[in-house]
């Protein structure tokens, strides 16, 4: 009888844990067949440029003239990439890339989270005629040769000043801040003035480990905006080679190639002398693996900060 008893609400408890069973209808069957094809096909479309691209720049350049190269080399050769890394000036550039982007990156977020409270606070009578003052730097733009003369005017030409004084303030980054930090329940700020914490304080300890997620969105945006960038080098900076960028170094490099197939005939399978030491390339594979070596360094940094940045897009989008 006891054996009865206690069987019983073992019975229970082991179909509890016992997960449903779908219901496999034609419908259901149909819609994830369907869904499934096209997500893989979406997929396939995404990753077979970059892995053209990858199989290009370990493809010998007088080979890759011909075309026809997909997703595996057809003569492989490290010649390419042995142009990009006997660059004299490589490593100084990359250098200066990566203090330029993490300058960039760190100025733009404070001073942009900064105001973004500033701008998010009830109080503060003048925010909507701030906000609509930065609102309108969107749509309207000065052009490039008004930029130049004012950076030229303010003294920061072949200055590391150049590089991120300009973008110490966005207004897509701030408009975004300001509307997170604007669905921040009041009472949690109200909370930290209660125990005495000032404006500055209740900025730096309270609402930035609580705008975690938009900040990891919006440093992703202007880490692969400023890395990516080699305008600003050639405009403000390039007559200072310490202040060098590598996208302005491999731009030059790839400007350089493409010339010297143009002298040389203008015909397809010509090479292009690329860089000393006897190695040649030519200008379609020579950017392909111009395109790796900038892209990679993104790519490395794209996986620690993935798991924020979907959330903060998520977030942005729900509380708009």
């Amino acid at each position: 009888m006891s054996s009865t008893l206690v069987a019983k609400p073992l019975t229970r408890r082991a179909s509890r844990g016992r997960s449903p069973r779908r219901q496999w209808t034609v419908e259901r069957v149909v819609f994830t067949t369907l869904n499934t094809t096209f997500l893989v096909f979406l997929s396939a479309l995404m990753v077979y440029p970059l892995l053209n691209t990858l199989a290009i720049s370990f493809n010998d350049g007088m080979d890759a003239v011909r075309g026809g190269i997909g997703i595996w080399p057809r003569v492989f050769s490290l010649q390419n990439y042995q142009v990009v890394f006997n660059m004299q000036t490589l490593y100084q550039a990359f250098f200066m890339s990566v203090l330029k982007t993490v300058v960039v990156v760190a100025t733009n977020l404070l001073f942009t989270s900064m105001l973004a409270y500033a701008l998010s606070r009830n109080e503060f009578i003048f925010r909507r005629s701030i906000t609509l003052l930065f609102v309108l730097t969107m749509y309207f733009d000065a052009g490039l040769i008004p930029n130049y003369l004012l950076i030229k005017d303010l003294g920061l030409l072949n200055s590391f000043q150049a590089y991120w004084v300009p973008t110490i303030i966005s207004a897509f980054n701030l408009i975004l801040l300001r509307t997170y930090m604007k669905s921040i329940p009041e009472e949690v700020i109200e909370s930290a003035r209660i125990d005495g914490a000032g404006e500055f304080r209740t900025w730096w300890q309270i609402v930035m480990p609580l705008c975690k997620p938009t900040l990891a969105v919006v440093g992703l945006f202007v880490a692969v905006g400023s890395w990516n960038s080699w305008l600003d080098t050639l405009l403000y900076n390039s007559g200072e080679q310490w202040l060098s960028t590598l996208q302005y170094e491999l731009q030059k490099l790839l400007s350089s190639s493409m010339n010297a197939g143009v002298n040389s005939g203008g015909q397809a399978g010509s090479a292009a002398a690329a860089a000393a030491g006897g190695q040649v390339t030519t200008p379609i594979a020579l950017r392909s693996a111009i395109t790796m070596v900038a892209a990679v360094p993104i790519l490395f940094v794209y996986p620690f900060l993935q798991k924020h940045f979907v959330s903060g897009l998520m977030i942005g989008s729900v509380k708009g």
